[in-house]
């Protein structure tokens, strides 16, 4: 099948007249974005395109959603691209960019009725922000009954904001595929975000101790789980002993038998070295004035204990200057075999 031309559409009955011209034979996926796109963006949309194939539909919403934004935030400073955003969509294999007015959203102006994110959104972001997710679903929810999509993508960046839609989706019967797309970063670890080219160069010097914190949390978090591997690979000998030295680890080998014997990995020290990079980013000019680090269960966002197997989230914000960043990392506490 050839490639349909691309499309801006700035209403609704525009985005349903292209639908019902093109005869769609496969599925559609939408991509929910505020502009400004970047790679991360970009990669959302190429994910869509192959998800759902040559014969599929993707639509990228392009709207600033006011209901999602605090009193004091960035609504009015927050970036508005449209010309490049169209270059960056149709390029990544959009179909259509959906980028409605408020109004066209909104017809009767903020709604009366919104959908309410729950316990898990009055945690991390939502304590930091509150009504965020509130206004975040909200949007969500609208724009999913506009577009009428098989499969939704959103990145992983927004970890809070990805579990609270699947919930979302889960409880109240969307009958969409939520999708996650992992993190895009730049070359330097800084995950890719709209508010990056607010950073003066000193600015985005200080930003870069959010990726190298989570990155020191997996970092100890891997180390832990390779010699509670390795302790388990060698009987409960010197032999064991032995092995545990051998790979630098002279304090567990005194003790290899505890070593085996205890629970794979641990949260705590996974926060602990976390928190020591953090600590001397306070101390860096421009300083991080952090706002929250977390070791989160990603169904409920709530805090996981040593004793925690599964999936798991190491998530960070902190404002560097004026701009507020956020961050995370997936990891898994396995039980030991």
């Amino acid at each position: 099948m050839s490639r349909r031309s691309f499309e801006l559409v700035p209403t609704l009955d525009d985005l349903t007249y292209v639908r019902e011209h093109h005869a769609v034979p496969g599925r559609t996926a939408v991509v929910m974005t505020m502009g400004a796109l970047h790679d991360g963006h970009a990669t959302l949309i190429r994910t869509a395109r192959g998800h759902v194939g040559p014969d599929g539909f993707v639509v990228v919403t392009v709207f600033v959603n006011p209901l999602q934004f605090g009193k004091g935030e960035d609504l009015d400073r927050y970036p508005r691209t449209l010309e490049a955003d169209l270059k960056i969509a149709e390029q990544a294999g959009a179909d259509v960019v959906f980028a409605p007015a408020a109004d066209e959203v909104y017809p009767g102006g903020e709604p009366q009725v919104r959908i309410s994110a729950g316990p898990m959104g009055d945690r991390l972001e939502g304590a930091s922000r509150p009504g965020h997710f509130d206004g975040v679903l909200t949007v969500v929810g609208k724009l999913l009954h506009l577009t009428r999509p098989d499969v939704a993508f959103f990145g992983q960046k927004d970890a809070q904001q990805l579990a609270v839609i699947r919930r979302m989706a889960r409880d109240l019967n969307f009958g969409v595929e939520i999708v996650g797309v992992p993190t895009v970063r730049e070359d330097d670890g800084l995950a890719l975000s709209s508010r990056n080219r607010y950073l003066s160069p000193q600015e985005r010097r200080t930003a870069l101790a959010l990726s190298r914190a989570l990155f020191a949390g997996r970092d100890r978090h891997a180390a832990q789980e390779a010699l509670r591997a390795r302790a388990r690979e060698v009987p409960a000998t010197r032999a064991r002993a032995e092995a545990l030295s051998a790979i630098g680890e002279s304090r567990a080998a005194a003790d290899a038998h505890a070593v085996a014997k205890a629970a794979p990995g641990s949260p705590s020290a996974v926060r602990a070295a976390a928190r020591l990079v953090l600590d001397e980013a306070v101390r860096l000019d421009p300083p991080l004035v952090l706002d929250y680090l977390a070791l989160v269960d990603p169904d409920d966002f709530t805090e996981i204990e040593d004793d925690f197997t599964g999936e798991a989230v190491l998530a960070v914000a902190a404002k560097v200057g004026t701009t507020r960043l956020i961050d995370n990392i997936p990891l898994t506490f396995g039980a030991a075999s």
